[in-house]
């Protein structure tokens, strides 16, 4: 019968003393279930060596030409400890970009030193998420598409405020524009940060942000708030992923784990302390940290500025249409002696109206018509996604 795993060495025992009692070598190779190469490799050896050549030899090889000296492993030690969450393609960049004469390893062997050093923190198995939605672009030049978000908040060490981080990428070149420490998601203070960002980076086609305050409000007509209707005036296009669909916006959530751990932990005794670890955390993210979708550039190295200058706000008039009104602070229009309530994120907005029945108008904002106006009825009906941005029922 063959030999058992446990008991291979008595096997082998008993199979030379056979041989040495006088029998022969085919019949007992059929008895003990082995081939007859394998019974002379057997004999071999003990003729060679006797008992102890039929021990289980070691199947590593003698040589190792690649194995990575002493030095390397001490240096890849290193710099994993200086940057202890970047994995094994990062750390062999990194090492490449230090040490250019330096014959440099696989990324496995990279990933084996760092493992035999019990420095890799084993992943936990991630549920599948599907595509995103089909009508969010596809954007493939920097500055076709900018994501925006808060990070979530956290309590400062030394006070009892929290942070709220305001970030800013583009999301072809994953390259971080702003990121901010704020003290609330209102509305005002974003404005200074996205002025800035354009300002030095000039505008971007379009904006990608999550259904939640200040980038979209439930109970404003499409959802609009004054910061959207600041973009679009400056026409810029808005995407607005689903509710409780984060992979929609996936390359800015996946920043975001990295900003939280590497500049979060520990938090900053209050904000001022906190945005110094912010920028070095940008600057970190944009000129060292390589990616593997850039085909490990950094995202400095691929970013372009947006040929799109900001100038301010552009001058909106109304030629063709029969009357240009000021949209209140209250969200609404006064005709004669209607009232027409369009939003509050339309406040201080210039809005043509055209007549296009007897008494009634057709209301538009820049190039959008937004619904129609019953003078005689004196309700405002609005038209369904003027703006292209596929809202959801939950707005």
């Amino acid at each position: 019968m063959p030999w058992k795993e446990s008991h291979v060495l008595d096997e082998r025992m008993k199979f030379v003393g056979r041989l040495l009692s006088g029998e022969k070598m085919a019949p007992l190779c059929r008895e003990f279930g082995i081939s007859r190469v394998t019974g002379h490799k057997i004999w071999s050896r003990y003729q060679a060596q006797g008992a102890t050549g039929l021990k289980n030899r070691s199947r590593a090889p003698i040589r190792h030409p690649n194995q990575v000296s002493f030095d390397v492993e001490q240096l890849i030690v290193r710099l994993k400890k200086e940057k202890p969450h970047w994995g094994a393609p990062k750390i062999r960049e990194l090492l490449s970009h230090r040490y250019p004469n330096l014959k440099l390893p696989a990324i496995s062997t990279v990933h084996c030193v760092l493992d035999r050093e019990g420095l890799v923190k084993k992943k936990k198995r991630r549920r599948k998420f599907s595509s995103i939605a089909g009508y969010l672009s596809v954007p493939k030049q920097p500055n076709d598409l900018w994501c925006t978000d808060f990070k979530g908040q956290f309590r400062m060490k030394r006070s009892q405020g929290y942070c709220y981080p305001l970030t800013i990428s583009d999301f072809q070149s994953r390259f971080l524009i702003r990121c901010e420490a704020l003290s609330s998601t209102e509305e005002d203070p974003c404005y200074g940060v996205f002025e800035e960002a354009f300002k030095e980076y000039g505008l971007p086609c379009a904006i990608r942000s999550d259904n939640g305050v200040p980038f979209a409000s439930g109970n404003s007509l499409w959802g609009l708030t004054k910061l959207s209707v600041w973009w679009i005036r400056l026409g810029i296009k808005i995407e607005r992923i689903r509710p409780g669909n984060p992979q929609e916006n996936g390359r800015h959530e996946r920043m975001h784990r990295t900003l939280k751990l590497e500049a979060t932990q520990p938090a900053g005794a209050n904000l001022l302390q906190q945005q110094e670890t912010f920028f070095r955390f940008i600057e970190e993210y944009n000129q060292e940290r390589p990616h593997q979708a850039l085909g490990m550039k950094c995202p400095a190295e691929v970013y372009v500025k947006s040929p799109r200058i900001y100038e301010g706000l552009p001058e909106i008039t109304y030629p063709g249409f029969d009357k240009t009104l000021l949209v209140s602070n209250c969200g609404r229009v006064c005709m004669r002696r209607d009232k027409i309530h369009l939003s509050r994120a339309f406040a201080n907005q210039p809005v043509g109206l055209s007549e296009v029945d007897d008494h009634l108008w057709e209301v538009s904002f820049m190039n959008y018509d937004l619904g129609f106006f019953d003078e005689e009825g004196r309700t405002f009906s609005p038209k369904n996604d003027p703006f292209g941005i596929k809202l959801d029922k939950a707005l």
